[in-house]
Order: structure tokens, then C-alpha cells, then sequence
């Protein structure tokens, strides 16, 4: 893999473990139904995809089932009453962002999740003065597997997309970046999806067990 000039990460199940408060927003909104909590294990697999992801996991619907939208928007209602309580960077991310900024170079973040719950995640982490950029699902026009959210990663770190590298837990991240022309690291941790196979499939340029392995592979 050519030598990066730039890191960006996607940001549920790569850079930060934000299962948990999903899960309890997921559990909070079963509550209310009369249904009992599922176990954060049963919800992790499915936290990379979202209110999509975990509303299947918890109500066995899709957006094309009657009901999905107001149920999806209560259960963002609730997520956004306790988003960062659990919710942290994995463990050797911090690490792995101090010897990045020592090369130095810069990192961004490149995420399906919307702006109203990223940046405020993103602050919660301590990374707000720190991140060269920051792109969410509602940033431009389409969503990862899409290169238009990587894309406009690029241009805001004024770097070719060539020389920038993009890590995922998820196939569709593997996806975007090749689509995109960067370089693709899947990484092991993470919440993986339920319907992909392992990062190991999904032709990414590198395949990391830990955070710290990234290093050998810039």
C-alpha cells in the first residue's frame, strides 16, 4: 500500500465503541412497548448500520415496514437524550492518534451517522480541537459505500484521495474507499455487520487486528 498522507476513520465500531448508549436507546424504546431489553451482544452487530440496523435487530423491521418511520424517530429522540454516556474510543485509538499527530499527519472522521449526533459525540470524546475533518451522513448528497463522503474528505484536508487512507469495520467502508481511489483498511474490532462475512473478505488493502498495527502498515 502506497504511503499515506492522511488517516480517516469511519467512526461506530472503528474509531469509537458507541454500541452501548445504541443499545440502551434500542432497549429504552422496546421498554416502551412492552418488550424486554435484548443483551448489548445481540445489538452490536448491528449498531455499524444504525437506527436501520438495530430497529431490525430489536422489532424485525426494515424502512419498507408500516410504522418504521415514526418508530425510527422515536428511537432518535431517545438515542440523542444520552449519546455519549458510554460511549468510547477503543481501547488503543488514543494511542494510535498521538503517533499519527506526531508524524504528523493529519486524521479525519467519515461517517453514515448525521451531524446533530457526530459532532456532539466527537466533542464529548475530547476530539473536536483535534480532527482535520469531520464528514457525516448528511454531508453531501449520498452515504458510504458512496467515494462522495470520502471525496469531500479529501478536498478538505487539500489532499489528493490517493494518498489518504480510510479505515472501517464494515464491508461498505472497504467499498467506499476503493470507489474513492484511497487506501482501504479493514480493521478487526468493530461491529462487523451481519450479513458481510469478515473484514478478511472483503479485499481491503490491509487487515489490522489492533489499533497499534496500523503503524507498520503506514
Amino acid at each position: 500500500m502506497a504511503e499515506a498522507r492522511a488517516v480517516l476513520f469511519d467512526l461506530d465500531g472503528t474509531l469509537a465503541d458507541t454500541a452501548p448508549d445504541l443499545g440502551r436507546a434500542l432497549n429504552r424504546l422496546r421498554a416502551e412497548r412492552g418488550l424486554e431489553p435484548l443483551p448489548i451482544g445481540v445489538m452490536r452487530a448491528h449498531a455499524s448500520s444504525g437506527a436501520r440496523g438495530l430497529l431490525k435487530a430489536g422489532f424485525g423491521l426494515t424502512p419498507e415496514s408500516g410504522g418504521y418511520d415514526a418508530l425510527r424517530d422515536r428511537f432518535l429522540e431517545l438515542y440523542a437524550e444520552n449519546l455519549c454516556v458510554d460511549t468510547r474510543l477503543f481501547d488503543g485509538i488514543p494511542e494510535l492518534l498521538s503517533r499519527i499527530e506526531a508524524r504528523p499527519l493529519p486524521w479525519g472522521i467519515v461517517t453514515n451517522k448525521a451531524t446533530r449526533f457526530t459532532h456532539r459525540i466527537v466533542a464529548a470524546l475530547g476530539l473536536a480541537e483535534r480532527v482535520g475533518c469531520v464528514v457525516c451522513g448528511d454531508t453531501t448528497a449520498h452515504i458510504k459505500p458512496h467515494p462522495a463522503p470520502l471525496l469531500h474528505a479529501a478536498q478538505a484536508l487539500a489532499l489528493p484521495p490517493e494518498v489518504c487512507c480510510y479505515l472501517g469495520d464494515d464491508l461498505r467502508d472497504v467499498q467506499a474507499a476503493h470507489a474513492a481511489g484511497m487506501s482501504s483498511v479493514a480493521v478487526e474490532w468493530g461491529y462487523h455487520g451481519t450479513e458481510n462475512g469478515g473484514p478478511r473478505s472483503w479485499n481491503a488493502g490491509a487487515v489490522i487486528a489492533q489499533p497499534r498495527d496500523l503503524i507498520a502498515v503506514l
